[in-house]
């Protein structure tokens, strides 16, 4: 007996999950049915099995005699807070439960399943040497309405497993915990009616259409699109299609409006939609305008452009010309003309010849033509100028005659008391021939420019030979502005006792200076440390023009008359004097 109740309660237990696990696992979308009732009465009969066995009775039998009755409050399509009560009764026990819990239920047309959890209190009654007993109990299981119609449902069955707990240790003192305080593993099926109230009145179907684009031209499609609204879930629609213009192809729920051949103006494409299997109230229709417009019959729009825009008479230029059509039409370029020269090419590139041209501007117009006919036309300036003179031509025998020397000064000369000082009278005719000859030279190459490297003989310290080398280039520099030489023709470099002649390099200056003869040479060798001294303190020149450079000869001025005091006196032997040049009588004519 107590294997058969624990197989009828478990196979109810185990539907119960089934159909739990059934409904929980259904998409959301097939749940949801229209105008769900607010709150719905379930009024019904059912059989109990209390499942239990108790003190000084035994084992509680079927009961075949009850009813049950369920009140739930739904809070959308799908969820409900449900309060249950249900009571059954024959000659030897009566049950009744009170329980409230929620409540899912699964919404179709034409089912409906809803699983429940419930809680609440039981109260037995065996009528046999028992008073009544309250205990915690519950309810677990679901079931299956069909609908009769709109306000009445019919439950075709609901099972649920009633377990419960209570306590009859004053009736069975000592006994064992199953038999004083027996546990209640009920079964309880039910069948009736389901009463549904505060069902909101049905939305009617609805449609709405789109048109894409909303304006076309003539010959352009349009795309017109139905959405419809709070028909039945599950049925298939049907959707039939019209335009006020144009051919109209349609597939479900969109359509294709063919505007060849229209008017300009505007359309409407109306759909109308229906659900086949509602008899009445399951149609909607709805409407989208578009416009159509005639192709425009704008000119097109040339515009030219030169490169270059200014040339030397003589030299080209190309002309390109750029046309577009506002109505996308087909277009040409052509009829090129010019104002001057002589104009070639076709199509949207045009070469402008300048030669024999005078200088100023030309002007050169073309036409465009769309391939209806209309015309654009445009034009552009060119301005030719007159090629620049030649460039002036180098005085050959001033460039051979612009022979650079070095410029020599006296021991410790120019001083930091006198800078200006230290130029004797050979030197100075140096730079002057220098400048004069510079300045014509510069006519021809303005670019040109001189540069003055400053040197001292190795006898003073470090920054005594520097300071003396920066005076005496400085010195140079003075004289050549005070003779016209501009200071941004003039570079400085002082360079102290760095880079000072060696023997053998004052020797070969020596070996070619042409103003010295064998003798005057033997001479001068036999006083070399000092003619070593005296040929580094100088200042060399360097000319730099485009395409030139030349440097200044380092040949002391022996034949100077002053070159003692460049030497230094006392410190040498008598230099060489000074070749005299006589001149000849002029012959009489």
């Amino acid at each position: 007996m107590v294997f058969r109740r624990w197989r009828v309660s478990t196979i109810l237990l185990f539907c119960s999950m089934v159909l739990a696990l059934i409904v929980m696992g259904m998409p959301a979308e097939a749940s949801a049915q229209e105008n769900a009732p607010k709150w719905d009465w379930f009024l019904g009969y059912q059989w109990l099995n209390p499942g239990a066995t108790v003190p000084l009775q035994g084992k509680l039998p079927s009961i075949g005699k009850g009813f049950g009755t369920a009140l739930t409050y739904n809070f959308d399509k799908n969820w409900g807070l449900e309060t249950d009560f249900g009571g059954s009764w024959n000659g030897q026990v009566s049950e009744t439960t009170l329980s409230l819990g929620p409540r899912f239920m699964w919404r179709t047309e034409g089912m409906n399943l809803f699983v429940h959890a419930l809680g609440g209190l039981n109260r037995v009654y065996p009528k046999i040497n028992l008073s009544g007993n309250n205990g915690v109990g519950a309810i677990l299981g679901g079931g299956m309405d069909m609908p009769l119609g709109k306000r009445v449902s019919w439950r075709v069955f609901e099972a649920d497993f009633v377990p419960a707990h209570h306590n009859f240790s004053s009736f069975a003192p000592g006994q064992p915990g199953p038999i004083s305080r027996p546990g209640f593993d009920g079964a309880r099926l039910r069948t009736g009616l389901l009463f549904n109230f505060g069902i909101e009145p049905p939305v009617p179907p609805a449609a709405s259409c789109a048109a894409q684009p909303s304006e076309v031209m003539v010959g352009e499609p349009v795309t017109v699109t139905a959405t419809p609204s709070n028909f039945k879930k599950g049925h298939a629609l049907t959707y039939n299609w019209s335009a006020t213009g144009g051919k109209v192809s349609g597939k479900e729920n969109t359509a294709t409006v063919d505007t060849a051949g229209l008017s300009g103006g505007s359309y409407t494409a109306t759909a109308k939609v229906a659900d086949a299997k509602v008899k009445k109230g399951g149609e909607a229709s709805c409407n989208a305008s578009f416009a159509v417009k005639e192709p425009p019959k704008n000119p097109p729009v040339l515009s030219l452009s030169a490169n270059p825009t200014q040339l030397q008479v003589g030299n080209p230029s190309t002309i390109t010309g750029d046309c577009k059509s506002p109505d996308s039409v087909p277009v040409t370029i052509g009829g090129w003309t010019a104002s001057s020269g002589r104009l070639s090419g076709s199509g949207n590139t045009a070469t402008l010849e300048t030669a024999g041209t005078s200088a100023g501007p030309i002007s050169v117009s073309a036409t465009c033509t769309d391939s209806r006919g209309l015309t654009g036309n445009a034009s552009t300036s060119i301005t030719a100028v007159a090629p620049p003179p030649p460039p002036p031509v180098v005085d050959k025998v001033l460039e051979a005659r612009l022979a650079l020397r070095s410029v020599y000064f006296p021991t410790s000369q120019p001083t930091v008391k006198n800078p200006n000082a230290g130029l004797v009278a050979s030197q100075e005719q140096t730079l002057s021939e220098l400048a004069a000859d510079f300045k014509k030279y510069l006519e021809a190459k303005p670019d040109a420019h001189l540069t003055l490297e400053g040197h001292a003989d190795v006898r003073g310290s470090v920054p005594s030979n520097q300071a003396l080398s920066e005076r005496r280039v400085a010195r140079v520099k003075s004289y050549l502005v005070e003779h016209g030489i501009a200071e941004g023709n003039l570079e400085t470099k002082a360079l102290g006792d760095q880079h000072n002649l060696t023997a053998a390099e004052v020797k070969a200056s020596l070996d070619e200076n042409p103003d010295l003869t064998k003798g005057e040479r033997a001479r001068v060798l036999r006083n070399m440390k000092t003619i070593i001294w005296a040929s580094n303190r100088r200042v060399d020149i360097t000319l730099n023009a485009a395409g030139q450079t030349q440097s200044s000869v380092r040949h002391y001025p022996f034949n100077a008359a002053d070159s003692l005091t460049l030497i230094g006196g006392r410190e040498a032997a008598k230099a060489p004097a000074a070749k005299t040049v006589t001149k000849k009588p002029a012959k009489k004519k």
